[in-house]
């Protein structure tokens, strides 16, 4: 349990008050491009630093706006703040024959979370990233992972993720990390969104995209 009482850090508290009371109405921060320093330094576990109401509004902050990117997640140092917190989201979409094993993930806010593979089996597929705005490359993650994490009220969560859920929970733990994608993602494979879509949106794997862009997969 976080005792928000006992170790607020009054100075952090009041910045990121600042920081969330910059939110536009709609309740959307703006999102921090590659190359701010934030994105590129480990962030500090949270440990009730902020006072719980502060807390309360930076996660639906984070919600809504990762939302309104559109996204399927958001690290606290994609908004400029240091601190090890994430939130994310994705639902099943219609396509049942979808190799990514896309699954049903529902909102939750996931701090100071860590995540070991399962097995040694992975998969690459084409991932973005919110503050990498406008571009797509071929990541390799683990397919399978045992994803730990506490919960805005401290509580102590530990489950196995597969597939795109466990994808979600890598790229944003990564965040926290100080971490990009693109640091061990297949740098010919980078693409921008409209190429993306005009010459490989027909193949979920990247077949012919590593054939013809000269990547392996």
């Amino acid at each position: 349990m976080f005792t928000h009482h006992a170790s607020v850090d009054t100075k952090l508290s009041r910045a990121v008050e600042r920081l969330l009371d910059s939110a536009t109405e709609d309740g959307i921060l703006p999102i921090v491009q590659a190359g701010e320093p934030v994105l590129r330094q480990r962030t500090v576990a949270y440990d009730g630093q902020l006072t719980r109401a502060t807390l309360t509004k930076l996660i639906s902050l984070m919600h809504s706006t990762m939302l309104e990117a559109p996204g399927v997640g958001l690290a606290a140092p994609q908004i400029g703040l240091g601190l090890a917190i994430a939130v994310i989201e994705d639902h099943v979409r219609d396509d049942e024959d979808d190799p990514r094993d896309i699954a049903e993930l529902p909102f939750r806010a996931i701090i100071n979370p860590h995540y070991e593979p399962i097995g040694t089996q992975t998969r690459s597929f084409y991932e973005g990233c919110l503050s990498v705005s406008g571009y797509q490359a071929v990541r390799q993650r683990w397919l399978d992972v045992q994803a730990t994490w506490q919960d805005e009220d401290g509580k102590q969560h530990s489950e196995r993720l597969h597939g795109w859920p466990a994808r979600i929970f890598q790229h944003e733990t990564d965040h926290l990390r100080g971490e990009l994608y693109i640091d061990r993602a297949e740098m010919r494979s980078l693409s921008t969104d409209e190429n993306l879509e005009d010459y490989w949106a027909d193949e979920a794997v990247p077949v012919a995209a590593a054939r013809t862009l000269g990547f392996a997969i």
